[in-house]
Protein backbone atom coordinates (compact mmCIF):
# COMPACT_ATOMS: atom_id res chain seq x y z
CA UNK A 1 0.00 0.00 0.00
CA UNK A 2 1.19 3.80 -0.82
CA UNK A 3 2.66 6.16 1.77
CA UNK A 4 -0.61 7.62 3.11
CA UNK A 5 -3.13 6.01 0.72
CA UNK A 6 -6.63 5.88 2.09
CA UNK A 7 -7.91 2.97 3.66
CA UNK A 8 -10.47 1.44 1.62
CA UNK A 9 -12.29 -1.78 3.77
CA UNK A 10 -15.64 -3.37 4.45
CA UNK A 11 -17.15 -2.64 8.08
CA UNK A 12 -20.34 -4.87 9.78
CA UNK A 13 -22.00 -3.04 12.01
CA UNK A 14 -22.08 -4.91 15.24
CA UNK A 15 -25.73 -5.47 15.91
CA UNK A 16 -25.76 -6.90 19.12
CA UNK A 17 -25.32 -3.84 20.83
CA UNK A 18 -28.13 -1.29 21.88
CA UNK A 19 -29.90 0.17 18.87
CA UNK A 20 -29.55 3.19 17.18
CA UNK A 21 -33.42 3.88 17.68
CA UNK A 22 -33.07 2.82 21.75
CA UNK A 23 -29.68 5.69 21.64
CA UNK A 24 -31.83 8.30 19.82
CA UNK A 25 -35.21 7.92 22.55
CA UNK A 26 -32.47 8.69 25.34
CA UNK A 27 -31.15 11.70 23.11
CA UNK A 28 -34.32 12.99 22.62
CA UNK A 29 -34.87 12.79 26.71
CA UNK A 30 -31.46 14.51 26.91
CA UNK A 31 -32.32 17.49 25.05
CA UNK A 32 -35.62 17.53 26.91
CA UNK A 33 -38.31 16.33 24.75
CA UNK A 34 -40.88 13.28 25.79
CA UNK A 35 -40.34 10.26 23.31
CA UNK A 36 -43.89 9.27 23.92
CA UNK A 37 -45.30 13.02 22.06
CA UNK A 38 -47.38 12.23 19.37
CA UNK A 39 -45.02 13.52 16.68
CA UNK A 40 -42.39 11.46 18.25
CA UNK A 41 -43.09 8.10 19.35
CA UNK A 42 -41.78 6.21 15.69
CA UNK A 43 -38.88 9.06 15.45
CA UNK A 44 -35.97 6.41 17.13
CA UNK A 45 -37.25 4.04 14.35
CA UNK A 46 -37.16 6.15 11.53
CA UNK A 47 -34.04 7.78 12.44
CA UNK A 48 -32.18 4.35 12.63
CA UNK A 49 -33.53 3.83 9.22
CA UNK A 50 -32.64 7.01 8.04
CA UNK A 51 -28.97 6.44 9.96
CA UNK A 52 -27.90 3.57 8.83
CA UNK A 53 -28.96 4.13 4.99
CA UNK A 54 -26.87 7.12 5.44
CA UNK A 55 -23.88 4.75 6.65
CA UNK A 56 -24.51 2.36 4.69
CA UNK A 57 -21.43 2.64 2.68
CA UNK A 58 -19.52 0.66 5.67
CA UNK A 59 -20.86 -2.64 4.22
CA UNK A 60 -20.25 -2.43 0.89
CA UNK A 61 -18.08 -4.07 -1.14
CA UNK A 62 -16.00 -2.16 -4.19
CA UNK A 63 -15.84 -5.62 -5.89
CA UNK A 64 -19.37 -5.97 -5.99
CA UNK A 65 -20.28 -2.41 -7.21
CA UNK A 66 -18.50 -3.00 -10.18
CA UNK A 67 -19.30 -6.60 -10.79
CA UNK A 68 -17.19 -7.24 -13.88
CA UNK A 69 -18.58 -4.25 -15.65
CA UNK A 70 -14.64 -3.78 -17.33
CA UNK A 71 -14.33 -3.57 -21.11
CA UNK A 72 -11.14 -3.76 -23.06
CA UNK A 73 -11.11 0.00 -24.27
CA UNK A 74 -10.43 -1.01 -27.96
CA UNK A 75 -8.62 1.81 -29.15
CA UNK A 76 -9.85 4.52 -27.30
CA UNK A 77 -7.95 6.15 -24.93
CA UNK A 78 -9.13 9.68 -24.65
CA UNK A 79 -10.36 11.13 -21.12
CA UNK A 80 -13.25 9.53 -19.78
CA UNK A 81 -15.39 12.28 -17.48
CA UNK A 82 -18.35 11.13 -15.60
CA UNK A 83 -19.07 15.40 -14.04
CA UNK A 84 -21.57 16.76 -11.32
CA UNK A 85 -22.51 13.53 -9.52
CA UNK A 86 -24.29 14.81 -6.93
CA UNK A 87 -23.79 13.30 -2.89
CA UNK A 88 -24.51 13.30 0.18
CA UNK A 89 -22.76 12.54 2.92
CA UNK A 90 -22.22 13.17 7.14
CA UNK A 91 -19.34 15.15 8.54
CA UNK A 92 -17.63 12.70 11.07
CA UNK A 93 -16.88 15.76 13.46
CA UNK A 94 -20.54 17.19 13.90
CA UNK A 95 -22.44 14.48 12.28
CA UNK A 96 -23.63 17.02 9.91
CA UNK A 97 -24.46 16.73 6.58
CA UNK A 98 -22.09 17.63 4.02
CA UNK A 99 -23.07 17.68 -0.24
CA UNK A 100 -22.23 18.60 -3.12
CA UNK A 101 -21.08 17.22 -6.72
CA UNK A 102 -17.81 15.00 -7.93
CA UNK A 103 -16.19 15.15 -11.27
CA UNK A 104 -14.50 12.20 -11.66
CA UNK A 105 -11.77 11.45 -14.70
CA UNK A 106 -9.71 8.78 -15.62
CA UNK A 107 -7.08 8.04 -18.94
CA UNK A 108 -7.38 4.19 -19.92
CA UNK A 109 -4.64 1.87 -20.08
CA UNK A 110 -6.36 -1.37 -20.82
CA UNK A 111 -9.67 -1.59 -19.62
CA UNK A 112 -13.17 1.02 -19.43
CA UNK A 113 -15.28 0.55 -16.79
CA UNK A 114 -19.09 0.69 -16.66
CA UNK A 115 -20.16 4.19 -16.61
CA UNK A 116 -22.87 4.28 -13.67
CA UNK A 117 -19.74 2.51 -11.86
CA UNK A 118 -18.36 5.44 -10.73
CA UNK A 119 -21.28 7.09 -9.19
CA UNK A 120 -21.70 3.98 -7.30
CA UNK A 121 -18.16 4.07 -6.33
CA UNK A 122 -18.77 7.79 -5.23
CA UNK A 123 -21.87 6.70 -3.01
CA UNK A 124 -20.23 4.17 -1.40
CA UNK A 125 -17.67 6.42 0.16
CA UNK A 126 -20.05 9.19 0.93
CA UNK A 127 -22.36 6.91 3.06
CA UNK A 128 -20.15 6.89 5.90
CA UNK A 129 -18.74 9.15 8.54
CA UNK A 130 -16.35 11.74 6.42
CA UNK A 131 -14.74 14.62 5.85
CA UNK A 132 -14.57 15.98 1.99
CA UNK A 133 -10.56 15.63 1.90
CA UNK A 134 -10.48 11.62 2.72
CA UNK A 135 -13.71 11.40 0.38
CA UNK A 136 -11.91 12.89 -2.61
CA UNK A 137 -8.87 10.48 -2.35
CA UNK A 138 -10.53 7.53 -1.71
CA UNK A 139 -12.91 7.66 -4.58
CA UNK A 140 -9.48 8.51 -6.93
CA UNK A 141 -7.64 5.81 -5.25
CA UNK A 142 -10.27 3.13 -6.25
CA UNK A 143 -10.83 4.21 -9.85
CA UNK A 144 -7.17 3.07 -9.31
CA UNK A 145 -6.99 0.32 -8.10
CA UNK A 146 -9.80 -0.89 -9.86
CA UNK A 147 -8.49 0.17 -13.76
CA UNK A 148 -4.90 0.79 -13.15
CA UNK A 149 -5.48 3.23 -15.70
CA UNK A 150 -2.98 6.00 -16.58
CA UNK A 151 -4.26 8.36 -14.23
CA UNK A 152 -7.05 9.46 -12.48
CA UNK A 153 -8.70 13.42 -11.17
CA UNK A 154 -10.93 13.78 -8.53
CA UNK A 155 -12.67 17.03 -7.59
CA UNK A 156 -15.41 17.53 -5.56
CA UNK A 157 -17.38 21.04 -4.62
CA UNK A 158 -19.40 20.90 -1.71
CA UNK A 159 -21.22 22.92 1.80
CA UNK A 160 -20.97 21.79 4.86
CA UNK A 161 -23.85 22.35 7.27
CA UNK A 162 -21.90 22.18 10.09
CA UNK A 163 -20.35 25.96 9.05
CA UNK A 164 -23.66 26.97 7.32
CA UNK A 165 -25.85 25.86 10.92
CA UNK A 166 -23.74 26.26 13.51
CA UNK A 167 -20.09 28.13 14.06
CA UNK A 168 -19.11 30.68 11.07
CA UNK A 169 -22.80 30.52 10.25
CA UNK A 170 -21.40 30.75 6.70
CA UNK A 171 -24.40 29.87 3.99
CA UNK A 172 -22.83 30.86 0.56
CA UNK A 173 -19.54 29.42 1.80
CA UNK A 174 -18.26 26.28 -0.39
CA UNK A 175 -15.18 23.68 0.06
CA UNK A 176 -13.13 22.53 -3.16
CA UNK A 177 -11.01 19.21 -2.80
CA UNK A 178 -9.34 17.80 -5.81
CA UNK A 179 -6.98 14.56 -5.94
CA UNK A 180 -4.44 13.78 -9.13
CA UNK A 181 -2.76 10.83 -9.34
CA UNK A 182 -0.68 9.50 -12.45
CA UNK A 183 -0.75 11.37 -15.68
CA UNK A 184 -2.97 14.03 -13.89
CA UNK A 185 -0.57 14.78 -11.35
CA UNK A 186 2.40 14.62 -13.49
CA UNK A 187 1.47 16.40 -16.62
CA UNK A 188 -0.19 20.24 -16.37
CA UNK A 189 -2.16 19.42 -20.11
CA UNK A 190 -4.12 16.35 -18.73
CA UNK A 191 -4.82 18.72 -15.65
CA UNK A 192 -5.75 21.23 -17.93
CA UNK A 193 -8.01 19.47 -20.03
CA UNK A 194 -9.71 18.08 -17.15
CA UNK A 195 -10.20 21.31 -15.50
CA UNK A 196 -11.79 22.56 -19.10
CA UNK A 197 -14.04 19.88 -19.42
CA UNK A 198 -15.43 19.89 -15.79
CA UNK A 199 -16.24 23.92 -16.77
CA UNK A 200 -17.56 23.57 -19.71
CA UNK A 201 -21.17 25.16 -20.32
CA UNK A 202 -22.00 24.61 -23.33
CA UNK A 203 -23.14 20.80 -23.61
CA UNK A 204 -26.38 19.72 -24.42
CA UNK A 205 -27.70 18.79 -20.61
CA UNK A 206 -27.64 22.70 -19.36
Amino acid sequence: MKKNQAVVKVMQPNRDQESIAALMEKLLLKVGEDPAREGLVRTPERAEKAFRFLTSGYETDVASIVNGALFSREGSDGMVVVKDIEFFSMCEHHLLPFFGKMHVAYLPKDKLIGLSKIPRIVDTFARRLQIQERLTQQVAETIEQVLQPRGVGVICEARHFCMMMRGVEKQQSGTVTSAMLGAFRARKETRDEFLSLVAAKNHPFY
